[in-house]
Formats: C-alpha cells, sequence, structure tokens
C-alpha cells in the first residue's frame, strides 16, 4: 500500500450453525498472513485435545466474572451453565495498528458486536453468516461427524433452524458448499471489504 495511504483494520465476525463448516473453515483462514485470530474465553473444562490460548482461552468462573465487572469483554454469553467471551482490548489493539481480526461466534454474540457503540467496531466490522443448504444436508452432516447421538442431533438441529432465521441480519452470506468453495467465497468477501475507499486513511496531500 502506498505511504499515503493507510487504513485500519477489519473485523471480520463469522457465524454458522453447528455442522456448516465453520469450524474447517476457519482453521483454514487462520493461515492467512496479517490476521489475528481472536480466541475465546471460557470457562468451561477443556476437552480432550485442546489446547490453552489456541483453542480457548480457559479462566476460571472468578476470573471471567471479575474480567466481566471490568467491561473487559466485547461480548459475552452464557451457554449450558459456562461462560464465554470475546477480549475487547485485543480486538481494538489490533484494529488500531491495521490488522484485521477473525471472530468466530454464534448469532447472539454477532448481534451483540453489530450493536456495539464503539465507532472503530462499528467501521471496521464484517459480518458473515455461512448458511447450510438445507436441514437435510446439516443433519447429513452431523451424523457423519459421528460424534453425538441421534437426541443431541435433534437438539442442534432445532438450533440452527432458530439461528438460519437470522442470516438477513448479516452483511454477507455465503450459501455452504466444500470447504473449498466456502474458502474462496470468504477470501473474496476479505478481498473487496479491504478495497473499500471508506476504509482508507490518506496522510498526503493531493
Amino acid at each position: 500500500m502506498s505511504k499515503q495511504f493507510s487504513r485500519h483494520g477489519i473485523l471480520f465476525v463469522v457465524s454458522a450453525p453447528s455442522g456448516a463448516g465453520k469450524t474447517t473453515l476457519v482453521e483454514a483462514l487462520r493461515k492467512t498472513p496479517n490476521l489475528f485470530y481472536s480466541v475465546s474465553c471460557t470457562t468451561r473444562a477443556p476437552r480432550a485435545g485442546e489446547i490453552d490460548s489456541q483453542d480457548y482461552q480457559f479462566l476460571s468462573d472468578a476470573d471471567f466474572r471479575a474480567r466481566l465487572k471490568a467491561s473487559d469483554f466485547l461480548e459475552y454469553a452464557q451457554v449450558h451453565g459456562d461462560y464465554y467471551g470475546t477480549l475487547r482490548e485485543l480486538v481494538l489493539s489490533n484494529l488500531k495498528n491495521g490488522v484485521d481480526v477473525l471472530i468466530d461466534i454464534d448469532t447472539q454474540g454477532a448481534a451483540t458486536i453489530r450493536n456495539c457503540d464503539d465507532p472503530i467496531i462499528r467501521q471496521a466490522l464484517t459480518d458473515v453468516f455461512i448458511m447450510p443448504p438445507d436441514l437435510d444436508e446439516l443433519r447429513r452432516r452431523l451424523r457423519k461427524r459421528g460424534t453425538e447421538t441421534e437426541e443431541q442431533i435433534k437438539r442442534r438441529l432445532e438450533t440452527a433452524a432458530r439461528e438460519m432465521e437470522s442470516w438477513p441480519d448479516y452483511r454477507y452470506t455465503i450459501i455452504s458448499g466444500s470447504v473449498e468453495e466456502d474458502l474462496k467465497k470468504f477470501r473474496q468477501i476479505m478481498a473487496a471489504e479491504s478495497y473499500l475507499s471508506r476504509r482508507l486513511i490518506h496522510r498526503g496531500r493531493c
């Protein structure tokens, strides 16, 4: 980029129902240069194979509540008795330094960020919803994972149906296909957003 121009980072928020392929997509996107992946905080116990500060930042309930009281979170939610949240300062510092940020959160968290009153967050936000072709395809993908019972799959599909209703709230919606197709579409969104005139900061003289 010319020395006369710079820009703040872009805040890419991605949401999708469970089984839509978001985790695989995010893992591929995390390899993107000059992209900071915001690792969510949680009070739940680590699962087998999960690594602290890579999969989640695992906090005690007391630590999470203290950070909550200090308004450290950009968004947070309580799910099945455990807290999840995104640390505000890490996101803001990267955006201010011109580094793009990727956040992987549910529709509730995305709505909270969308309604944030911080002007830097509002200016940077680009939210993307990954939409499975239909519930039948989502059911097929969930069964293929082989990690849940039919009852658990049923509950996930019920949740997915509600989440899929929120797609019009997002700036972009990707109808999920293969991993390669979804990644290509997301990278096209990233490229287009980076060239928006309103994102440029002109430091030189005309």
